[in-house]
């Protein structure tokens, strides 16, 4: 499966693409939090539920429950294929329920054409940025940090690395040991929950992301690194590059590169 984000109208949106069902698997929660702006989808879909006896049963019995990055976790998350939303979205009164429809479509087609041009699948997420205010050189080095990550992963997987929480385990090792922090602990600096943490990362936060995942492959390559536990020892090396390159920087800017800033959208005030 493919876990990757999606963007409606500002709204991030979960997803896995289920190569052998050629599938698209949806966060129901994210939908519902795209559709009604409510402070907790969560809750709102339980009480959907509680009052469409019809859709309580629908998503019970054909909703699966898919692994999704959760607070930096993969987590079973109620998830949906097309024809599950089209049923959910019957019940939220939303001006929006029309125009997610068309949304929902042709990310379905976009689907078959990156699977026809991989390029395509960039390009789209240029676009996403672009929307979400990102700068022309934060999305270079977001899509530059993109390949290296790949280029590490692909490593991984032709080296006895399969599992979800492997990947996992070995991506919090690299970021604790050149960032001081997990992932988690990263994202709430940040004050992120479901959201993606590098694309709330600063430019130099990305850079040097991509310098420790750089790193890591080339150890682990010059190690010939097999498995779980000399990847995890390639991973900590890699880590400590980027760590130390980044407080020989700071020591001489006297700033730090890790940061609590992020890209969220301003909280909406509350008028009584």
């Amino acid at each position: 499966m493919e876990n990757s984000i999606a963007v409606f109208e500002s709204k991030q949106i979960r997803r896995h693409y289920d190569e052998e069902k050629e599938t698209w698997y949806f966060s129901l929660v994210d939908i519902v939090a795209a559709l009604t702006d409510s402070l907790n989808p969560t809750d709102y879909l339980k009480k959907m539920r509680k009052r469409d006896h019809e859709l309580n049963l629908y998503i019970g019995t054909n909703c699966p429950q898919v692994a999704m990055l959760t607070n930096g976790k993969n987590r079973k998350t109620l998830a949906g294929d097309t024809e599950n939303i089209f049923r959910l979205i019957q019940s939220i009164p939303s001006p929006k329920a029309e125009p997610f429809r068309q949304w929902l479509a042709k990310v379905g087609y976009e689907r078959l054409q990156e699977i026809q041009d991989p390029s395509l699948s960039m390009d789209r997420a240029r676009e996403n940025w672009q929307k979400m205010g990102r700068s022309e050189k934060w999305i270079q080095q977001r899509m530059t940090g993109q390949e290296t990550r790949n280029k590490l992963t692909d490593y991984w997987k032709e080296n006895g690395i399969s599992k979800q929480d492997e990947f996992a385990l070995l991506t919090n090792i690299i970021h604790q040991e050149w960032t001081g922090l997990t992932v988690k602990k990263h994202k709430e600096l940040k004050n992120l929950k479901s959201q993606n943490l590098r694309d709330h990362m600063s430019e130099a936060e990305l850079l040097f992301t991509a310098l420790a995942e750089l790193s890591t492959r080339q150890i682990a390559e010059v190690e010939q690194a097999e498995g779980l536990k000399e990847n995890a020892l390639a991973s900590k090396k890699g880590g400590k590059i980027a760590k130390n390159a980044r407080k020989a920087l700071e020591a001489k800017t006297g700033k730090s590169i890790i940061t609590g800033d992020n890209f969220l959208p301003p909280k909406k005030e509350n008028k009584n």
